[in-house]
């Protein structure tokens, strides 16, 4: 190399950049708070899935000594009609976290379609929309979900109904943000001027580049939605009795307060569920964010 000649300083930048992007993403997965939130999620997908070869015994049946303390032949205690607290507690899986991952996902759709056509067409669109998100805000959750689930009828389907209707306002101004800012950006303003469509651009340019805030939303909503289910349940608006149920499990230790077993471990569940999303959305924040040390790989 000669003396004038510039050495390459930003080529190597560059590749070292792009070197430690892997990186980065496999040292947020093996990050302690990343394998306790998937372990312990797991660990309860797997109990939802299997309830009935884990579970001792049927979740309804009447069969041992009502209201007994934990002993060998019902390992959490039993309740007040003589069920034991462990199969329903395992039962109660087998509801409560498809119900929440299915509230999330409609709410993410409808959100996330509402929130791109305001932040894309913008105008009158983008103002009805925003102000029917700013209605919904006006509420707190759970009293909005509270007045719908009593208007449409307890139930379980009732119940979802009112989750999604109070959850989709936040990915609709999630999303609309994203894309108001990425309609300036130079790839959808030349994808325009090729003559691209606004639901091609929308579509292929807009919509794949507000995927990682979303799913970082839905995953941190989804110990949010569990939490406000069980609310419901608990207040005695969502799944109703005999259904093994974590909300009305809690419900129905506060009726018998002084046998603690009955409450405490469907409210250790709903705790666990909650805390393991909370974490893998944290996680999954800080892999995606590019100013995190996560994302950096831990190197400054």
């Amino acid at each position: 190399m000669t003396a004038g000649a510039p050495a390459p300083i930003a080529p190597i930048r560059l590749r070292v950049w792009q070197r430690r992007r892997p990186l980065a993403r496999a040292a947020g997965l093996r990050h302690p708070l990343t394998i306790v939130g998937l372990t312990i999620a797991l660990a309860w997908i797997v109990v939802a899935i299997f309830a009935p070869l884990i579970a001792p015994h049927d979740p309804q049946a009447q069969t041992l000594p009502l209201l007994h303390a934990p002993y060998r032949h019902a390992l959490l205690g039993t309740d007040e009609l003589g069920r034991d607290v462990l199969s329903r507690t395992l039962y109660g899986a087998r509801l409560t976290i498809p119900l929440g991952l299915l509230l999330v996902g409609v709410a993410l759709v409808i959100g996330s379609f509402v929130g791109a056509i305001a932040g894309y067409f913008g105008g009158l669109i983008d103002g009805f929309f925003m102000r029917l998100v700013d209605l919904v805000f006006a509420f707190p959750a759970i009293i909005l979900a509270m007045v719908t689930t009593a208007a449409l009828g307890r139930g379980v389907q009732n119940a979802v109904i009112a989750l999604v209707i109070v959850s989709w306002p936040s990915y609709a101004r999630i999303v609309r943000g994203l894309v108001r800012q990425l309609n300036q950006s130079e790839y959808v303003l030349s994808a325009r001027l090729l003559g691209s469509s606004a639901r091609r651009a929308l579509v292929r340019d807009v919509l794949p580049n507000v995927a990682g805030p979303v799913l970082v939303l839905a995953t941190l909503d989804l110990g949010n939605a569990i939490l406000l289910l069980s609310g419901l349940s608990f207040l005695g608006l969502g799944p109703q009795q005999p259904t093994p149920e974590w909300g009305l499990g809690v419900a129905e230790g506060v009726n018998y307060f002084q046998y603690w077993w009955i409450g405490t471990f469907p409210g250790l569940a709903i705790f666990t569920v909650v805390l393991a999303f909370n974490f893998l959305g944290d996680s999954l924040r800080d892999a995606l964010d590019p100013q995190s040390s996560w994302s950096r790989g831990g190197d400054e």
